[in-house]
């Protein structure tokens, strides 16, 4: 099992910026390529970007490319999701999610944070 918290949501104005973290603890985190994903209101749940297990080769969805950066620091089991230039359409709640290298789908999610962009 891997438990995982996020924090670091909150409002903030377009052209603003925040930075999500998600701690996890269990299992070695080291193990599991890492994500980020959104649902905004009245939408469907969506991929934000990802994250190997070395930290290299992040992904990112066109939505969030140049403005979004995806870290993580195995030493400290962290995750992190640096986000500038925020939009009003970035205001969703955002998870972190875990999965392992090998299987497609992210067996493990936080509880969400929500993410405020007002105009």
């Amino acid at each position: 099992q891997v438990q995982l918290v996020e924090s670091g949501g909150g409002l903030v104005q377009a052209g603003g910026s925040l930075r999500l973290s998600c701690a996890a603890s269990g299992r070695t985190f080291s193990n599991y390529v890492m994500g980020w994903f959104r649902q905004a209101p009245r939408k469907e749940r969506e991929f934000v970007a990802s994250i190997s297990r070395s930290g290299s080769a992040p992904v990112y969805a066109d939505s969030v490319k140049g403005r979004f950066t995806i870290s993580r620091d195995n030493a400290k089991n962290t995750a992190v999701l640096q986000m500038n230039s925020l939009k009003p359409a970035d205001t969703a709640v955002y998870w972190c999610a875990a999965r392992l290298p090998d299987k497609t789908e992210y067996n493990y999610w936080g509880q969400g944070t929500q993410v405020t962009v007002s105009s």
